[in-house]
């Protein structure tokens, strides 16, 4: 089954954490044995043979480079110019791996359908199809940067990643939406770009909502209900999603799935719900509040910044992402919903929005 990833950092793996992602697992986690510079070293979970793997075919991609304070341990630069010239490093890459068949930029509908048919016909030699986004808009140098990121193809973007953004408050934050955001939205709304309302503060989310008025859909988000932290989503957030004809992506960082879970100290044995049932129940959490499965989707965040230490414990790289899949199966999933869940649900969305 084609699986659509929502979320993937692929960029910032290779070129921050200096990985080629066209060697297998064994030789990337291989190559950074004994390092310990960044989180996740010698741990990763996705290169391009494990999605092929997976089947994941299609994937949102991310550029990412903010300027935020106070800064990220990667990711942050300390001047506009400076991030924009790092996302524009970021594209090179993409480039290079076009240029390489391992990966195939997707700007449109038409893009997304023919990318699905050469993959079902031949997904071993296919390149995997991404769609271009950035996570954080501080790379934004002015307005009239917006306009050249859609000509390269940018089709998604979140205002706000962690901290005190440029024009977006991120959710560790609290406050409205300040009127450079606004303007952002209201550039976002002519261009026809997808608002990503991940990591946006509860003020500024619904600023946003009010402000914009195009497709948006939640990349990589849990239930607040279940993992009570400002990053995960809460009821009425997603009653409000749900009727914008929002998708949620879950998210497989595991200190968005169980309570209590402290990032670089708790391990997995000794947190019960770590897990893919633990995951699972945001899922069922989401069903059941909307009644239907129709805004769930998969946007994994898998290596964004961590690596299987953070994942769910029954979970070794993106290709168990099959796992997840019987999981729900033996909750009592339906075909039709799995299909939804782990691709068409983003399909839809996106035929919508494009068509």
């Amino acid at each position: 089954m084609l699986i659509f990833d929502a979320h993937l950092d692929l960029s910032l793996n290779a070129l921050e954490y200096n990985r080629d992602l066209r060697l297998t697992i064994r030789e990337l986690r291989e190559s950074e044995d004994g390092m310990t510079d960044l989180k996740g070293r010698g741990r990763s979970t996705v290169t391009f043979p494990e999605m092929r793997r997976a089947g994941v075919g299609l994937c949102v991609a991310t550029q990412i480079a903010g300027c935020m304070k106070p800064a990220g341990p990667v990711a942050s630069w300390n001047s506009p110019p400076q991030a924009w010239a790092m996302t524009q490093g970021q594209l090179a890459w993409y480039h290079a791996m076009e240029e390489l068949g391992e990966l195939r930029q997707v700007r449109s509908w038409s893009d997304v359908k023919n990318h699905l048919a050469e993959w079902n016909l031949s997904p071993e030699k296919t390149p995997i199809g991404y769609i271009l986004s950035l996570e954080g808009a501080d790379s934004i140098r002015e307005l009239s940067d917006l306009e050249k990121s859609w000509e390269q193809g940018l089709r998604a973007l979140g205002p706000a990643h962690y901290g005190k953004g440029r024009y977006a408050l991120g959710h560790d934050q609290e406050g409205s939406l300040p009127s450079s955001g606004k303007d952002l939205l209201r550039e976002m709304d002519r261009l026809g770009m997808i608002l990503d309302v991940t990591h946006l503060c509860t003020g500024n989310f619904w600023d946003a909502l009010e402000v914009f008025h195009g497709p948006v859909w939640a990349s990589h988000h849990n239930c607040r209900s279940l993992v009570d932290d400002p990053r995960q989503l809460d009821d009425e957030q997603i009653k409000a999603l749900a009727e914008r004809g929002a998708v949620i992506g879950a998210a497989f960082d595991v200190w968005m799935v169980a309570p209590g879970w402290q990032r670089r100290k708790t391990e997995h044995p000794h947190l019960p719900g770590a897990d893919l049932e633990g995951l699972a129940n945001h899922v069922d959490h989401v069903c059941q509040l909307l009644g239907t499965s129709r805004h769930c989707g998969i946007g994994t965040d898998l290596d964004g910044g961590f690596g299987n230490e953070q994942t769910p414990s029954d979970m070794d790289t993106i290709n168990d992402l099959l796992k997840f899949k019987e999981t729900l199966n033996k909750r009592g999933y339906s075909k039709d919903d799995l299909d939804g869940i782990f691709n068409g649900n983003y399909l839809s969305f996106l035929e919508k929005a494009w068509s």
